[in-house]
């Protein structure tokens, strides 16, 4: 399994960036996918997921209205359109896969939020 996502930047508050991330080594429109952010010193946090086929998505509060989670199961890709970005959501972006018996990470995406 390898996540590779790409994308991140440093943007102003209000502004706009896309993530990506190009999976491979499994079946990807099996799988749920998911994106994580994690600030230094800080857990970990969900923002998002997408269900195998992309009808179901879902976010924590603090992005819901903002981000937009979809995926492209023909080129094997989830993405994370991310709108009004705030200062609070610099952090390092993971997207993730759980395939049995354990999770799978990227490298992570820097996004800085600032002016």
């Amino acid at each position: 399994v390898q996540l590779v996502e790409s994308g991140g930047g440093l943007v102003q508050p209000g502004g706009s960036l896309r993530l990506s991330c190009a999976a491979s080594g499994f079946a990807f429109s099996a799988y749920d996918m998911k994106w994580h952010r994690q600030v230094p010193g800080k857990e970990r946090e969900l923002v998002a997921d997408i269900s195998s086929s992309g009808g179901i998505t879902k976010y924590a509060d603090s992005v819901n209205g903002r981000f937009t989670i979809s995926r492209d199961n023909a080129k094997n890709m989830v993405y994370l359109q991310m709108n009004s970005l705030k200062p609070e959501d610099t952090a390092v972006y993971y997207c993730n896969v759980y395939k049995w018996p354990r999770d799978y990470w990227g490298q992570g995406t820097q996004v800085t939020v600032s002016s």
